[in-house]
């Protein structure tokens, strides 16, 4: 386990919600560093087994070197697929941090941060095709408008795209400094690096399509927990964990529960007691843990 690729948030919070069985089998849907996975296996006897899934290169190379662990190269999206075909149709539970890792934000070559001068990239999976620059230079006005507002909740989308689409014109965009040189006429004179994360996260969800495969993921994992197995989710940002607590809530991702024509609702989940965020504690060991929610469900 790397500690230094990702520090785990909420650790021991997330495996306490997972109610870890001792010879259960668990999904890890995003590897990381290892660092939850190996607080699962740390509770496992030797029956149990923990089905990991990452889909950066340079997290498969923490790999724990345990058998009960199955780590697999792949977006979690396709989680269904990976079970069927080792045979597994259920399991006890299923933990999912959605939070980029340290690792990708202090990679200089990745360009997740506003920080360092790189191409812009923000591929999770970097042997897919469509990255930063491909939707800064190709996407039209329209496509542009719904990412920064409905994925970067940004007021002033509008200037944004216009800004964006005037200056790609004349000359690509391709380097952070130079896409944050650009904006800067553009910004808040207060809260200038929250306005610039806002777009980065707006950017780097459409690149990663992020909340659609959150919503496969929930929907998944519902379908294949075992009755009491739990489900824990660690969301940093609101629309990341609106999915989450709808999908709880309600069995889908709108504001109302659906029924039947008989009138059941059709609820996959309980939730199990409220949502936690850091400790003070961990605030202080881990500063970038300041937005981290963790909810947790049971399969009813």
């Amino acid at each position: 386990m790397n500690n230094k690729y990702h520090n785990p948030v909420l650790l021991k919070e997330s495996i306490k919600g997972l109610k870890v069985l001792p010879n259960g089998i668990y999904v890890d849907a995003t590897y990381g560093g290892g660092g939850h996975t190996k607080e699962i296996l740390n509770n496992l006897n030797s029956k149990g087994k923990v089905i990991a899934f990452d889909q950066d290169s340079d997290a498969i190379k923490n790999q724990i070197d345990d058998n009960r662990l199955k780590l697999i190269k792949s977006n979690f999206k396709y989680l269904s697929n990976h079970l069927k075909y080792l045979k597994i149709n259920k399991i006890d539970g299923l933990l999912a941090d959605f939070g980029i890792s340290s690792h990708q934000i202090d990679t200089k070559t990745r360009g997740f941060s506003i920080r360092f001068n790189s191409d812009l990239d923000m591929r999770m999976n970097i042997n897919q095709k469509k990255d930063a620059k491909h939707i800064l230079n190709n996407y039209s006005s329209e496509e542009l408008n719904f990412i920064f507002r409905n994925f970067g909740e940004i007021n002033n989308y509008k200037k944004v795209t216009k800004t964006i689409v005037t200056h790609r014109s004349q000359k690509k965009i391709v380097k952070t400094t130079d896409f944050i040189k650009l904006l800067k006429p553009i910004c808040p004179s207060r809260g200038y690096n929250k306005f610039l994360a806002k777009i980065f996260q707006a950017i780097r969800i459409e690149v990663n399509d992020e909340l659609a495969v959150i919503k496969k993921l929930l929907e998944d994992t519902s379908q294949h927990l075992n009755k009491g197995g739990r489900l824990v989710c660690i969301s940093y940002h609101s629309l990341e964990d609106r999915l989450v607590k709808r999908y709880i809530q309600n069995g889908n991702f709108n504001k109302e529960v659906e029924s039947d024509i008989y009138g059941n609702k059709n609820l996959h989940l309980k939730k199990i007691g409220k949502i936690v965020t850091p400790s003070e504690d961990e605030l202080t060991r881990n500063t970038r843990s300041r937005s981290a929610k963790l909810r947790i469900a049971e399969k009813i």
